[in-house]
């Protein structure tokens, strides 16, 4: 049974089936489903909509793994400026990543989860999860779960911090610093790495996941399994598991944003980011040139995910959407999924910047169903009306 919604916001000319696909997803959804959608075809926007109770279009969300987006903006930047080399070893930057043998993992293959540092044999405590500098200081003594290089697996909770550390210790600025003075707030992004104290109003909690009596039924069939490398990545593997449902519901980890899934945002910042990264926003030029987009796009890691046990697709840190989940995007398309449901990415071919948001925690975790028509449905828009205006 379907319900009637009420969907807010505009369109351009030309998007009008997006409108229509949104309200059309979103009308199976629960009565008290938020969500937010947001795109941008070079560098303009061309769709801004919302949905549900407490919700508009500056209503802020956590945005889980879609945060590593804004950590990956940052190193390309620095890479671009000549500060870091993507073929240098980690261990160059920072010695200390040197022990257990990590001594000749280059920061390319750290970034395109290669080097087998996917959280600590003991797990980190909540305090620690929040904090990158503290899982820096224990990942810089954990010895790699496979040897480096010859396989890669998804560094959830972890990949955040080890860039993280690398940055301070080329710059002496922290990531989060950093994507704060180049990034947002130069370009008044919705997008925070560290949520200050007074933008708390505007947060809505994550709501927990509803599944169906069958699906319950299956999750409580599957015992915990601690000592897998997903439970380590995920954190599940210690005294202190994390509860990603819960997670940016602390204001701890908002207000110090770490990199791998502490962003809070809404669909118009996430978009934002990556129009400006790739295209340039409102009339500015793209933070990145054509050849670092190119470099970060290109496919590092593909195949199958020691971690997820399912096949992935990653750049040089960013997911490569196009292969990973939609063929008819352009190649070279950068961007990440957070596990709460959140996405946003970047066309360079098309020109297409998009960013998702939304407050209920899917079940189980990842894609949504709305993902794959919406970005078909804006993919579709922006060719059409990109052709008629050449």
């Amino acid at each position: 049974m379907t319900r009637e919604i009420k969907v807010q916001g505009t369109t351009s000319a030309g998007y009008e089936a997006v409108r229509d696909a949104f309200t059309a997803l979103l009308a199976a959804e629960k009565p008290d489903h938020a969500a937010q959608l947001s795109a941008y075809v070079k560098g303009q926007r061309v769709v801004d909509l919302w949905v549900g109770p407490d919700t508009g279009p500056g209503t802020l969300f956590g945005v889980y793994s879609s945060t590593k987006g804004a950590a990956y903006l940052v190193v390309a930047l620095l890479v671009q400026d000549g500060v870091l080399e993507l073929d240098r070893e980690v261990a160059h930057y920072w010695p200390e990543f040197a022990a257990e043998g990590k001594g000749e993992i280059t920061l390319r293959e750290l970034l395109s989860h290669r080097a087998g540092i996917v959280g600590a044999d003991s797990g980190f405590t909540p305090e620690e999860v929040a904090d990158d500098r503290a899982v820096a200081a224990r990942l810089a003594g954990q010895r790699p779960y496979w040897r480096p290089g010859t396989a890669f697996g998804y560094h959830a909770l972890a990949i955040g911090a080890l860039a993280g550390e690398v940055v301070l210790r080329a710059t002496g600025r922290t990531l989060g610093e950093l994507y704060e003075e180049r990034v947002r707030a130069p370009l008044g992004l919705d997008f925070y790495l560290g949520l200050p104290e007074e933008l708390e109003p505007r947060f809505r909690s994550v709501l927990p996941m509803l599944p169906t009596p069958a699906e319950q039924a299956a999750l409580d069939a599957q015992p915990p399994q601690p000592g897998t490398l997903n439970a380590i990545a995920f954190n599940r593997n210690g005294a202190h598991p994390t509860d990603l449902e819960a997670f940016p519901n602390s204001r701890l980890v908002r207000a110090k944003g770490p990199a791998s899934a502490g962003g809070v945002g809404s669909a118009r910042g996430l978009a934002g980011m990556y129009a400006a990264a790739v295209t340039g926003l409102d009339g500015r030029e793209p933070l990145l040139k054509p050849d670092t987009v190119a470099e970060f796009g290109q496919i590092h890691s593909n195949g199958f995910d020691l971690v997820a046990r399912a096949h992935k697709s990653f750049g040089v840190g960013f997911q490569n959407v196009a292969e990973a989940w939609y063929p008819f995007l352009g190649a070279g398309s950068i961007g990440h999924k957070g596990v709460g449901g959140s996405q946003a990415f970047a066309d360079p071919r098309s020109g297409l910047a998009y960013g998702y948001t939304r407050r209920r925690f899917p079940f189980p975790g990842g894609s949504v169903p709305e993902d794959e028509p919406l970005v078909r449905a804006i993919h579709t828009a922006a060719i059409r009306t990109t052709a008629v205006t050449r």
